[in-house]
C-alpha cells in the first residue's frame, strides 16, 4: 500500500488493509492469507520446539532452550492449577493454544504496509492490479479464525463432558441443572444451553475484538501519517505489548477452565 496511499482516501486505505485475501464465493469463501499465515506460523511453533526438544542438554541450557522451558513449565503449572481432571491432552493442547495464538498474535507487531506492499509488487509482477491485491497478516483479526479455534474448543468441551459423565450424565446436567425440579426442566434446558454456546462464542469474539482493535488503529496511526508512522507505530506497539501475550494467556485459560468444567460430575 506504500506506493498508493497517496491515491487512496483514509477510508478506502482502511478499508483495503481489512480486506482478506478469499477465493470462493458465499460460504465456502476461503481466507487465503489467514490460512496461509496460521500454518506457516504453526509450523514456525512445531520446529522450534521440536528442534530444541532434540538438542536439549542437561547442562547448562541455551537461551533459546531456557525460553522453551520457561514456556513449558509456565503452561505445565498452569494446567496443573487449574484442570482438575486426568487428561494427557490438556497439557499439550494448551501448550500449543498458548504459543500458535501468540505467533499470531504478534504479527500485529510487523509495520502495516510492509508485507501488503510486497503482495502488491509480487501481484504487479505477476500481471495482477496491485490494488486489488489483498493481504492481511495478522490471523487473529479474522473472525473466521477465532471461531474455528473455539470451535475446536467446544467440540472438546462436548467429548470430555460425555466420556466422563455419560451422554445420559451430559444430558441431565442440560435440564437438571441450577433448578432439580421436572416442571422447570424446560427453563433450565434454555438457561444452559444458551451458555454452553456463550462459552465458545465469547471465546471467539473476545480474542478476535482486542486484536482487531489494535490493528485498526496501526492502520488508523500508518493512513494518517504515511512515512512519519513509525515513532507512533512503536510507541502503540510497547503498549501492544502487553495485550499480544495477555489475550493468548486468556484464551489458554478459558480453554482450560472449560474442559475442566466439562471433566467435573455434578
Amino acid at each position: 500500500m506504500a506506493g498508493s496511499s497517496g491515491e487512496l482516501t483514509i477510508s478506502s486505505y482502511i478499508q483495503h488493509h481489512l480486506t482478506n485475501a478469499s477465493v470462493g464465493e458465499g460460504f465456502w469463501t476461503f481466507h487465503i492469507d489467514t490460512l496461509a499465515w496460521s500454518i506457516v506460523l504453526g509450523f514456525v511453533f512445531i520446529l522450534s520446539f521440536r528442534a530444541v526438544a532434540k538438542k536439549a542438554t542437561v547442562g547448562v541450557p541455551s537461551k533459546w532452550q531456557a525460553c522453551v522451558e520457561l514456556v513449558v513449565e509456565f503452561v505445565n503449572d498452569t494446567v496443573k492449577g487449574t484442570y482438575h481432571g486426568k487428561s494427557p491432552l490438556i497439557a499439550p493442547l494448551a501448550l500449543t493454544i498458548f504459543v500458535w495464538v501468540l505467533l499470531m498474535n504478534l504479527m500485529d507487531l510487523i509495520p502495516v504496509d510492509f508485507l501488503p506492499s510486497f503482495a502488491q509488487f509480487v501481484g504487479g509482477q505477476l500481471g495482477h492490479d496491485p490494488a486489488h491485491v489483498y493481504m492481511k497478516v495478522v490471523p487473529t483479526t479474522d473472525l473466521n479464525m477465532t471461531l474455528a479455534l473455539s470451535l475446536g474448543v467446544f467440540i472438546l468441551m462436548i467429548y470430555y463432558s460425555i466420556k466422563i459423565k455419560g451422554a445420559g450424565g451430559f444430558l441431565k446436567e442440560l435440564y437438571a441443572h441450577p433448578f432439580n425440579t421436572p416442571w422447570l426442566y424446560w427453563f433450565n434446558f434454555i438457561l444452559e444451553v444458551v451458555a454452553l454456546l456463550a462459552k465458545p462464542l465469547s471465546l471467539a469474539l473476545r480474542l478476535f475484538g482486542n486484536l482487531y482493535a489494535g490493528e485498526l488503529i496501526f492502520i488508523l496511526i500508518a493512513g494518517t501519517m504515511g512515512l512519519w508512522q513509525l515513532p507512533l507505530h512503536f510507541i502503540w506497539a510497547a503498549f501492544h505489548l502487553l495485550v499480544i501475550p495477555l489475550q493468548a494467556f486468556i484464551f489458554m485459560m478459558l480453554t482450560i477452565v472449560y474442559l475442566s468444567l466439562a471433566s467435573e460430575k455434578h
